[in-house]
């Protein structure tokens, strides 16, 4: 998940350093650094590229900032602003990101995988119409339903803006591609399978088709029950699944079907000591039979004690 962030003293120096969050996003030095500290320091077998979801509706055209102990900030969007949007300048504008990404693959041992991503299409979407986080999403679902065909649009543009990004990142050394949906399980069945399930089907399809040796892991955080359906309509390789699932579920329906990221609880990391060993023991003997990599289950938060992660990997590993 997130590997960079606050609980590293190493990345808040560089933050300090690099001004606003973007601006860090955009470094391409600064960012490659930020994104091998956690390699650096935990010797972990993968990197994921340090930016942010919400790159995309910047390459597009829109105003995006992040307000410090707030979150981001968007002008909200409407049916003239989607016309506004500016497909073709999306390559361009992150130019800087996959300089970061060639930097990092320059860098990266050729045994540790690199891993890039992006915002699923519903996700961006609620943040472009309400402008900001919101509890409910209750500004997307309400243009979703009033007016599907404006936010349908919507949608297919972020679905040509995130495959042009995407195939930007696998041509600078991505290995893997991971799609975030970290709002998909506020949906409805309905609205699951038009929202999330179609455009990361669409996004996997036209990702595969230019380059078919990547792998695309899928997170449709909260999609519970849906979860194997997502897999098979989507055509992911991997399925990130939060803590919510069952592992024994995970090992006997979903596991057979894709390989499985997951789903340690973030604050159990947090909290440590044997809680922390008795998770992980049970995570690792229930799915490392299979296709699997360890992770947590949602992104790895600020208060994370450092010592809690390396009792982790050596837990993981056996150490």
């Amino acid at each position: 998940m997130r590997q960079a962030g606050r609980y590293l003293p190493e990345y808040r120096r560089i933050r300090a350093e690099a001004g606003s969050f973007l601006d860090l996003c955009f470094d391409p030095e600064r960012a490659a650094e930020v994104t091998l500290q956690p390699i650096h320091r935990f010797d972990f077998d993968a990197a994921i590229i340090f930016s942010d979801i919400l790159t995309v509706p910047y390459a597009l055209g829109c105003a995006v900032e992040f307000v410090e102990g707030e979150g981001p900030r968007l002008e909200p969007i409407d049916a003239s602003g989607i016309d506004r949007l500016e497909l073709d300048c999306v390559s361009g504008r992150l130019a800087p990101v996959h300089d970061a990404l060639r930097r990092v693959r320059s860098e990266l041992s050729v045994d540790k995988a690199l891993i890039g991503f992006c915002g699923a299409p519903w996700t961006v979407a609620t943040y472009m119409v309400a402008g900001r986080g919101t509890p409910d999403q209750k500004p997307a679902r309400l243009m979703a339903a009033g007016d599907p065909d404006t936010f349908q649009t919507l949608i297919d543009r972020l679905v040509d803006a995130s495959v042009t990004a995407l195939l930007g990142q696998i041509e600078a050394g991505a290995d893997v591609i991971q799609i975030f949906d970290s709002w998909a399980g506020i949906l409805n069945d309905r609205d699951f399978d038009r929202w999330s399930i179609e455009p990361a089907a669409q996004i996997v399809a036209r990702i595969k088709a230019e380059a078919p040796h990547i792998r695309v892991i899928g997170f449709p955080k909260g999609a519970g029950y849906r979860t194997q359906r997502y897999i098979n309509a989507t055509k992911i390789d991997g399925i990130s699944i939060d803590w919510t699932i069952p592992v024994a579920i995970a090992a006997n329906q979903l596991q057979p079907v894709a390989a499985i990221q997951g789903n340690l609880d973030p604050l159990l990391l947090v909290n440590g000591g044997d809680a922390l060993d008795a998770a992980v023991d049970e995570i690792v003997s229930a799915l490392d039979s299979g296709p699997f990599i360890f992770n947590l289950g949602h992104g790895i938060v600020p208060e994370t004690p450092i010592t809690h992660v390396e009792r982790l990997v050596k837990r993981v590993r056996g150490d």
